[in-house]
C-alpha cells in the first residue's frame, strides 16, 4: 500500500512520540497524518501531486482530540481540527489522485476522512482504555508540517514529494 502522508516538525513529533511512550506503542513510521491510501500511486501521479503541492500552502494542524476508532481493530487517535485550510488541501490532493491510483481507500475520501494521528492501534478494548486513561487529558499539539511524502507501508521506502519552508511564521 502506499500512503500519502505529512509528517511534522520536531517539536510535534517529540510530544507524539512522548505519547506512544506512555502508551507503549510501537510505530513503523514516524507521527503523521495520512491524507490518501491505496494500493499504488504511480510516478505520473506523483509528479502530478509535486506539481499541485508546490502551489499549495501546508496549514499547520492542531492535534487536539483524543478519541477511537472502534472498529474489528481497535484504534486510539489524536485528531486534527478540521478547518477549510485542512479540507482544501485534502480536497486538492483528491483531484489530483481521483481516477489515477489503484484501489484508493473509502476511509481517506473526501467525505469520509477523519483526519488524526494514529496513536495504537489494533489493540484490544482493554488496552484501548488502559491507552485513553494515560494520556487524558491531551495536551493540543501544534504540528506544522515538515514535508509530505509518499510512504511504501511494505518496504518502508519514503519518497519525499514537498518539503515545508523553514521560513518562522
Amino acid at each position: 500500500m502506499h500512503a500519502l502522508v505529512a509528517f511534522f516538525d520536531d517539536e510535534a513529533d517529540r510530544k507524539v512520540r512522548d505519547l506512544w511512550r506512555r502508551i507503549g506503542a510501537r510505530h513503523d513510521f514516524p507521527p503523521h497524518l495520512t491524507y490518501a491510501v491505496a494500493s499504488t500511486i504511480g510516478p505520473k501521479v506523483r509528479k502530478e501531486l509535486r506539481e499541485d503541492l508546490e502551489r499549495l500552502w501546508m496549514p499547520d494542524l492542531w492535534l487536539h482530540t483524543l478519541g477511537t476508532f472502534s472498529t474489528a481493530d481497535n484504534v486510539l487517535v489524536l485528531g486534527a481540527v478540521v478547518d477549510t485550510e485542512l479540507l482544501a488541501v485534502h480536497s486538492a490532493i483528491h483531484d489530483v489522485l481521483a481516477s489515477k491510483v489503484k484501489n484508493p481507500s473509502a476511509y481517506y475520501l473526501p467525505g469520509n476522512w477523519v483526519p488524526h494521528c494514529t496513536l495504537a492501534a489494533d489493540i484490544d478494548d482493554e488496552a484501548v482504555k488502559a491507552a485513553f486513561a494515560a494520556v487524558f487529558p491531551v495536551e493540543p499539539i501544534r504540528a506544522r508540517v515538515r514535508e509530505v511524502s509518499i510512504v511504501d507501508t511494505q518496504t518502508g521506502e519514503i519518497d519525499v514529494l514537498k518539503k515545508a519552508s523553514t521560513a518562522p511564521r
